[in-house]
């Protein structure tokens, strides 16, 4: 490179990052149909598995081996992670509106930035946080205007099983930067989803319900989704700092009045657009951000 050129860092992060959440949002779609045809846990148990049968393939023909002790714990611990913090959203989701439940689970990057600190030692840099609080404004735009959304009416236990979700999702994606660093998006996606299964597949005997064809389409969907967004996630985070890609969580709930929509009926108002153009700003600013990237 010519002394006195600047590097631009790539966009590409930040595209795979948006295309796996509309992905991801699709998935949350598929899974609040299926979880009120079943519950949480089948619909839940069923995903994963697919998920796996899909990726186990996809991974040892792609030269996959088992992982060192080190990864491995990484994988299992976010797995674990993940299987409690999946299961309190999705049984807060069949209990609120998809878009009101997108809306409380965005405290979740917020608190991200502040663990990716603390636990990677990033460094929190001012557009980063400013691009979240515009993007966190953005949302409140949407969730507190009045009548944003047509659906079930909010559920004080849904509320708080989703909040709760969202503590540990802030987690997850301080792990997912971990594993992202450890690991490739297949041995990701693979792992992820057989130990979220295995995890859960513990209570079968007890809470397994056998789904119809409807229910067992939309699962199978959710599970191909999944395993998508959860492959260009990783490819994202293991070339970008977490603080640079949590401003495009917010992007979700774009995605949840659109999904809301079209599989429930929800209302998409003008508060919903006005708030979606702040999000849209956030994710402009987190992209100009300077950021440490590795090769592409």
């Amino acid at each position: 490179m010519a002394r006195g050129m600047r590097h631009r860092p790539s966009l590409l992060p930040f595209a795979a990052a948006a295309l796996g959440i509309a992905t991801f949002s699709a998935m949350d779609a598929a899974m609040k149909a299926a979880s009120l045809a079943v519950g949480v846990y089948t619909a839940m148990l069923l995903r994963c598995a697919i998920g796996a049968a899909i990726m186990l393939p996809v991974w040892r023909l792609g030269g996959g081996r088992w992982p060192a002790g080190p990864v491995f714990r990484v994988h299992l611990t976010r797995s674990l992670v993940a299987a409690a913090m999946a299961v309190l959203f999705f049984w807060g989701l069949v209990r609120t509106p998809m878009a009101e439940a997108i809306a409380l689970s965005f405290i979740a990057p917020l608190i991200a930035l502040y663990l990716a600190s603390a636990l990677l030692g990033e460094r929190i840099g001012r557009r980063a946080v400013a691009a979240s609080a515009l993007g966190l404004v953005g949302v409140a735009v949407i969730a507190l205007a009045p009548g944003h959304a047509a659906g079930p009416p909010r559920s004080p236990a849904g509320i708080a099983a989703i909040l709760a979700s969202a503590v540990l999702y802030a987690w997850n994606l301080i792990l997912q930067r971990q594993q992202a660093q450890a690991a490739d998006p297949r041995e990701i996606a693979f792992f992820q989803n057989a130990l979220v299964g295995a995890a859960l597949a513990l209570g079968a005997p007890w809470l397994f319900v056998t789904p119809d064809p409807a229910a067992l389409g939309a699962i199978a969907l959710a599970g191909g989704l999944v395993t998508v967004s959860l492959m260009l996630l990783s490819w994202a985070y293991a070339r970008a700092e977490t603080q640079a890609l949590v401003p495009f969580e917010y992007t979700a709930f774009v995605w949840a009045a659109l999904f809301g929509r079209l599989w429930f009926g929800e209302v998409v108002t003008a508060a919903t657009l006005a708030g979606a153009a702040l999000i849209v700003i956030g994710c402009l600013i987190a992209a100009r951000a300077p950021t440490e990237q590795t090769a592409l």
